[in-house]
């Protein structure tokens, strides 16, 4: 039985995250961004968003939460993303001269997303 239970809250997190994620993405886009990858895989792990405004290339982590979404990137997440993010760069050299930072998007029940740009620097 716990397993069956197990399986699907991991079902409804993953729908909660997909949805956040769809959300997080028009956000941005009504903010005037361009997406250019969505739940890019690579070997470091996977980033949620690339996007980019001007000159600004952004690698984007969604979290859905209430509460605490503030503090739900540890530093272990963050040089994940770092490492997921020399890998983007590596595969597409022409983005690598934009000015890179990472952003979060919090996603919360009946709020509109909140953009933290350049939330932290490697």
């Amino acid at each position: 039985m716990g397993r069956r239970r197990d399986a699907a809250t991991g079902r409804a997190a993953h729908r909660l995250g997909l949805r956040a994620e769809t959300l997080a993405a028009l956000f941005l886009i009504l903010k005037g961004y361009r997406i250019l990858a969505r739940r890019l895989r690579t070997p470091a792990g996977e980033i949620d968003m690339v996007v980019r405004r001007g000159r600004a290339l952004a690698i984007v982590e969604v979290k859905a939460r209430a509460a605490g979404a503030e503090e739900a990137l540890q530093p272990r997440q963050r040089k994940r993303l770092e490492r997921a993010a020399v890998h983007f760069l590596g595969r597409n050299p022409a983005l690598a001269e934009l000015d890179l930072r990472f952003d979060v998007v919090l996603v919360a029940p009946r709020r509109l997303p909140r953009h933290m740009a350049d939330a932290w620097r490697p």
